[in-house]
């Protein structure tokens, strides 16, 4: 299922930022990205800012004439102490089909991220393509990834049947799925690059296994205390795991291991996982968001956790879990 992002970039500046944005939006290293637009469109100026957003410090230059350069990032989440990592940057502009195709075939064993302009005179099909156009004294940047394979919602409603999950959990899970929408949407129009189907598919599926670590008392409804006959054969399988790895495990066995990584931190866990990606944040917050299947202030939800858990009382953990809630959304700057 491919996944697509549409922004309208103004000028040079919002392109720089809209390249170191697509940094936090990747989900595994061995990957090739291309690019197609005419001679001005951007192309290289969105690559600055994506080869700054991975932690290049160097210039980056178009390789026209020299045809590839390769990088490596100094800095931030991407930086390795080795050489098995690099970022390659090709040109293929000045070059037939036959010949781009050869010199694609020479780096086929790359193990890190592929930056191919001019993609389209290639045969190659990138998992991530570029597309800049211009529009409207600007330029419109379309972004697709197939690199990261997402369940229908029909898979998903199959989903909830298989594992009885309550009415209740599935509606806080579709009330989460909008807000998500709506929050990544102003990403977008704030010229921020997101993958919308796979935020989604994460609101959808999050509380998955919601029942796994359901505690008396804790608001869960009348069979808080009992369970349907599926929940003991899901408990018995995941034993030892809360809700957030369980499904993440789940997930990871039918095939969907990055998808995995977005819901397995969205809980409140401690010691806190890190959110890398903009996914990742984007679900964390909507979810602190949302009581039961109402859209809230984190004041309202957190006073919510206080009253369901510990008897209307501040605790350590529910203070440190706040703080860090609060601090994703001036991060994400709602």
């Amino acid at each position: 299922m491919t996944d697509k992002c549409t922004i309208w970039l103004s000028d040079a500046d919002s392109t720089h930022s809209a390249g170191v944005s697509l940094a936090s939006t990747l989900y595994r290293t061995n990957i090739t990205i291309g690019f197609i637009g005419e001679l001005g469109s951007g192309k290289t100026t969105f690559l600055q800012g994506f080869l700054k957003g991975l932690g290049v410090l160097d210039t980056v230059t178009s390789p026209t004439y020299a045809l590839e350069q390769r990088y490596k990032a100094e800095s931030g989440k991407w930086k390795v102490e080795n050489d098995a990592y690099e970022i390659l940057h090709i040109d293929l502009y000045r070059l037939t089909e036959k010949q781009s195709n050869e010199l694609l075939q020479q780096s086929d064993d790359h193990t890190g991220i592929r930056c191919i302009e001019w993609v389209d005179r290639s045969s190659m099909t990138p998992d991530i393509l570029i597309k800049l156009e211009e529009k409207d004294e600007g330029r419109n940047l379309t972004v697709s990834f197939d690199d990261m394979n997402l369940p229908t919602e029909s898979d998903i409603v199959e989903w909830r049947k298989e594992v009885a999950l309550p009415h209740r959990i599935c509606d806080h899970c579709d009330a989460v799925s909008r807000l998500s929408a709506d929050l990544g949407e102003e990403m977008m129009n704030r010229g921020i690059i997101i993958r919308p189907q796979a935020l989604k598919v994460s609101a959808l599926v999050h509380d998955l296994l919601r029942f796994i670590d359901f505690s008396p008392g804790g608001g869960h409804g009348p069979d808080e205390k009992s369970e349907a006959p599926e929940w003991k054969l899901w408990k018995k399988k995941y034993k030892g795991k809360e809700h957030e790895e369980a499904c993440a495990t789940l997930l990871q066995e039918r095939g969907y291991p990055e998808l995995a990584t977005i819901v397995e931190v969205h809980g409140l866990i401690l010691p806190s996982p890190d959110r890398v990606t903009i996914e990742q944040k984007l679900l964390f917050y909507a979810d602190k968001r949302v009581k039961m299947d109402e859209i809230v202030t984190l004041e309202e939800r957190f006073d919510d956790f206080r009253k369901r858990y510990s008897g209307g009382k501040n605790t350590k953990k529910g203070d440190i879990w706040f703080a860090e809630a609060k601090a994703v959304e001036k991060e994400l700057g709602f």
